[in-house]
């Protein structure tokens, strides 16, 4: 029986920008040594915990609600706690009438945390940056890297592969949705980073993919993220800012395979939505040119299917979800 044919591939339509992106300019000298981090600490010990946004500089719902939490005042209860506004450069460039296009100048800034590729020779705007922020991420026993998505999908927390990440997520309570994964064939995320990856390591990092970009619903769930962290960490000092109804029961997914796409001809059957469960093992989904992919097992969970994906970059993931 011959494949079926793919849906054409369609322009990028129209987004629409629902948020204005703050003015963070007070931020950006921040108090750390490092532009645009900001810490505040408590005089009881405890964690260094590190939120982070606009690690991709057209993500400004992350950027919205750090400017929020800082201009708060929020403080910990114990420890230290670290706002950090990642791509500032990228961030700059951002322009509603073409939010797609400030990403990044270079590069993906969170494909670089190699320490092979942060040590070495090369050179780019992103990774300046990422070595200038670097003392801060090896300071840090946790982080949470708030990011948002381009394409519909359900809000999801990546926790990596460790066991730590997951309890992390568990403790953190939300997103319902909880994704283990390897990450991108094209560079390792903060996520990635040796010292929260390593299992023998206590430090752990988590990074929310709280909805869709320029959406106030995606800077809603985030600072629901970021009220769970401190609450985890009992941190969380009771403010109305952080003040969010208990979070509900959660599933886990586990990646068994990250789709790159290999061709500039990548078309999916069908524009899927992430979150979508396909019943059926086998089931064609999209053609990276000529080659057919295909689920791998029953009721198998696409996660974040970009529906127009670059040659070398992640088009989907396939998960299996798995019992608690």
């Amino acid at each position: 029986m011959p494949a079926m044919a793919p849906a054409m591939p369609t322009p990028l339509p129209p987004f629409e920008v629902h948020l204005a992106a703050p003015d963070i300019g007070r931020w950006v000298d921040g108090n750390t040594g490092i532009p645009g981090f900001t810490t505040r600490a408590a005089r009881r010990p405890g964690p260094h915990v590190l939120v982070l946004a606009l690690s991709h500089g057209n993500e400004i719902a992350g950027a919205v609600a750090l400017d929020r939490l800082l201009a708060a005042e929020l403080e910990p209860t114990r420890g230290r706690l670290t706002f950090g506004f990642v791509n500032l450069a990228a961030f700059e460039r951002f322009d509603p009438r073409q939010p797609t296009l400030s990403r990044f100048i270079d590069e993906d800034i969170n494909r670089v945390w190699d320490e092979s590729v942060l040590d070495g020779p090369r050179c780019s705007v992103e990774l300046e940056r990422a070595r200038e922020i670097r003392p801060m991420i090896d300071a840090a026993d946790a982080v949470l890297d708030l990011h948002s998505m381009l394409w519909p999908s359900d809000p999801l927390m990546l926790c990596g592969e460790t066991d730590k990440g997951r309890a992390l997520a568990q403790g953190i309570g939300t997103p319902e949705l909880v994704v283990g994964d390897r990450g991108h064939a094209s560079g390792k995320r903060i996520l990635d980073y040796s010292r929260f990856s390593a299992a023998e390591t206590p430090f752990v990092a988590n990074l929310v993919e709280a909805g869709q970009h320029w959406r106030p619903e995606t800077v809603e769930t985030m600072l629901e993220t970021v009220a769970g962290l401190l609450r985890h960490f009992e941190m969380a000092p009771a403010q109305p800012v952080l003040s969010r109804a208990p979070p509900g029961p959660q599933r886990f997914a586990e990646v068994t395979r990250a789709v790159t796409a290999t061709t500039s001809n990548f078309a999916f059957v069908q524009p899927w939505r992430g979150g979508d469960v396909v019943p059926r093992r086998n089931t064609l989904i999209a053609l990276d040119g000529a080659a057919e992919i295909r689920t791998s097992y029953d009721n198998c969970l696409l996660v974040m299917p970009s529906l127009r994906p670059s040659r070398g970059h992640t088009a989907v993931r396939l998960a299996r979800l798995i019992s608690n």
